[in-house]
């Protein structure tokens, strides 16, 4: 399956989680509810992803958490804030880079329009 054709299904679980529970809660209720959509896909997925990074000749702690990573090629980054900003670009564009991942998702669901709010991400090699 490629990146692409996961995040169509992704889009659809988000939509669904988005009409079920509207705007305003925690990311934790949305990677909840999005991961539990995602499982009825049959897709393999995996939440809370802790990578470690190597600098130079050490390796560093787990740095970051990958909040959901489906198919071991798009990474899910969720937010529920009033406006995404410019370093939640840049924050999933660093895990892309770090991971070696070509696609991700950035996603607010603190919005009253979720379609505005899903945004794709390339990894540019």
């Amino acid at each position: 399956m490629t990146e692409n054709e996961i995040s169509y299904l992704i889009r659809g679980a988000i939509f669904k989680v988005y009409n079920n529970l509207g705007p305003g809660l925690f990311e934790s209720v949305y990677e909840s509810a999005l991961f539990y959509e995602l499982e009825k896909l049959e897709l393999k997925i995996q939440k809370q992803v802790e990578v470690i990074i190597p600098y130079e000749e050490i390796t560093l702690d787990p740095a970051f958490r990958i909040d959901i990573l489906v198919e071991d090629k798009v990474i899910i980054e969720l937010k529920s804030v009033d406006d995404l900003a410019a370093i939640h670009y840049k924050q999933l564009a660093t895990y892309l880079r770090l991971t070696n991942k070509k696609l991700g998702l950035l996603v607010n669901f603190n919005t009253t329009n979720i379609l505005n709010d899903i945004k794709r991400i390339a990894n540019k090699f």
